[in-house]
């Protein structure tokens, strides 16, 4: 990919990634499964760190692609992937709204297809030469596109929503052409441009379907060039890209292994990822808590996003880094996360960008008339600072309150679990925020690290203390505190380990018969499931138990091997009156 857009295509993916819950939220179309943010952010994920050569770019999205919308979506942006100037952009954009056409086999008004065409249509005389970009105008035809998808899609109609795709592509687009934006430029966030069409109606149903969503990419065999007659009417919603010898097929099916077979016989299957849309449509129609103020946090308290979804809670992800990908880490594969680490490959993380990070405090206080940020502790991000600097320009009315709580990794999560459930029984924030300043003291964690190469790794030790470590086997014990992860112990075994742990929750037992458990894996979830979690029910029966991964943030510095264990006792309201 030529550099001359790089920064654009960040600043769309940033922009998209804000706003990708409510994506989901409002994905009705061509099913009600919500998840359209999710597979737009991991299917335009290469977009961090594209390849400097086009084709193998091009690559890269075509095995990234997720889903309806990020199979379209993918197919589009492949075609600007060589442009590196305003001039030559009108044509690029033409010919890739062809191409994503095309790739669709059966093709619907309504959805970002005609978001495409809009751009395509728009872009000559928006970037005419004789004058300055109209970026303000481009975007309110492709605002309108969006807000009519209603009038072609009679389940958007039904549902009282846009399209989720076409909204994801306008918050892209909106994104990729900031740059050419005045600094003085107010984005009007979606909830202001589309009011009134950001939620589903309480009476829409939809049928469930017993059927699975899969995504394949087959290396073509030589011998076989009608490949393509074997996609029948046996599959819905059928996108295919095929190039350079490989063919990307994106469809759904009632019958998985009929599939299989048929991928199979096309050529070799080198990718392969299914989901079940019977479960994902009875998530999507769950009712979900509500509370007297939204509760956000950061990803890295071993919160998952079936946790915030259930509850309430808005999540900040920050990024890991490995085998040339860079994936939000509530939306990375902890088994490959880890396995890579095994091999001794580099990884790394990050954190969102600040325009990112901006997004999303703009998605959530669009939606939400109070908000109470758990932001993970200041010693270990820069989360607290950029959260603060952006209220102080756009929380004229204080509906923001950012809580710096000095904790990470379970630590985290226990404190923000507690605090969404008191807030879905409250009917007063501000009882919330005092509820959530009285728990911060009283969550506690201990993680314990299996090997010190890791940390060596990425620079958090030195490797000659890791190899001695790791050579007598010594193995620390850690608590997130305010001031940053310090050792509270180091033991020589897993037994140890766990000793240590049942020791500490076995002063607590006796006292505390509310106590809220939180043990966390990274590649050993069935050692936690088989030995620990029995141990820790004997001891407090009564305790509400939970089993999570490992925030990624914590496991892609500690490594595979890594547990913890975090406990909040009596997590109630009594002191919070």
């Amino acid at each position: 990919m030529k550099l001359g857009l790089h920064q654009h295509f960040l600043a769309g993916l940033a922009r998209l990634t804000g706003w990708a819950d409510l994506l989901d939220e409002i994905n009705v179309f061509p099913v009600a499964d919500g998840d359209t943010g999710r597979n737009l952010m991991l299917s335009l994920s290469p977009l961090r760190r594209l390849s400097d050569d086009p084709t193998e770019a091009s690559h890269q999205l075509l095995f990234a692609a997720r889903g309806n919308s990020g199979n379209i979506a993918t197919r589009f942006l492949s075609g600007l992937l060589t442009v590196d100037t305003l001039e030559s952009m009108s044509a690029a954009v033409k010919q890739a709204a062809i191409d994503a056409r095309q790739a669709v086999c059966d093709p619907m008004p309504g959805t970002m297809l005609s978001v495409f065409d809009t751009l395509a249509a728009a872009l000559p005389s928006v970037l005419a030469p004789s004058s300055s970009p109209d970026i303000d105008r481009l975007l309110d035809l492709l605002a309108q596109t969006v807000q009519d998808t209603p009038e072609h899609l009679k389940k958007l109609k039904q549902a009282g929503v846009v399209d989720a795709g076409a909204l994801g592509i306008y918050l892209f687009l909106e994104g990729f052409f900031s740059p050419y934006m005045d600094d003085a430029y107010t984005v009007t966030p979606p909830s202001v441009r589309f009011k009134g069409l950001l939620k589903v109606s309480d009476f829409f149903t939809d049928r469930p379907e017993d059927a699975w969503c899969v995504d394949t990419v087959v290396r073509l065999a030589d011998d076989n060039p009608q490949w393509i007659k074997k996609l029948d009417s046996s599959w819905d919603s059928t996108v295919i890209v095929s190039k350079d010898g490989y063919a990307k097929i994106h469809l759904h099916t009632d019958d998985l292994e009929k599939w299989r077979q048929t991928a199979s016989s096309i050529g070799e299957v080198i990718s392969w990822n299914d989901d079940n849309m019977n479960r994902q449509m009875a998530e999507f129609k769950t009712d979900h808590a509500t509370a007297a103020i939204r509760v956000m946090t950061d990803a890295a308290g071993s919160i998952t996003r079936k946790d915030a979804r259930r509850l309430g809670i808005t999540l900040l992800d920050s990024y890991i880094n490995f085998d040339n990908c860079s994936l939000s880490e509530t939306r990375t594969d902890h088994q490959q996360l880890y396995k890579t680490m095994r091999a001794g490959k580099p990884v790394s993380t990050a954190q969102a960008s600040d325009y990112e990070r901006h997004a999303c405090y703009q998605s959530v206080m669009s939606r939400h008339d109070r908000v109470l940020y758990l932001c993970v502790g200041s010693v270990y991000t820069g989360n607290y600072r950029v959260v603060m600097d952006w209220k102080t320009r756009h929380d004229p009315e204080d509906r923001l309150t950012v809580i710096d709580t000095g904790t990470a990794s379970g630590r985290l999560g226990v404190l923000a679990l507690a605090v969404a459930r008191f807030a879905a029984q409250s009917t007063d924030p501000d009882t919330v925020i005092r509820f959530a300043i009285q728990t911060i003291d009283r969550c506690e964690e201990y993680v314990f690290l299996d090997r010190l190469k890791y940390l060596a790794a990425g620079g958090r030790l030195s490797k000659p203390r890791a190899f001695f470590g790791d050579a007598l086997h010594l193995k620390p014990v850690v608590q997130p505190m305010a001031t940053g992860a310090e050792k509270v112990a180091v033991v020589k075994s897993r037994q140890a380990q766990l000793d240590f742990a049942l020791k500490k929750l076995s002063a607590l037992a006796p006292g505390h018969p509310g106590l809220l458990v939180m043990l966390e894996y990274s590649d050993n979830r069935d050692w936690i499931t088989t030995t620990v979690q029995p141990k820790v029910e004997s001891i407090v029966p009564d305790a509400h138990l939970l089993i999570q991964p490992l925030s990624l943030t914590s496991g892609a510095h500690m490594g595979p091997g890594t547990w913890a264990m975090a406990f909040l006792p009596d997590p109630s309201d009594e002191n919070a009156s």
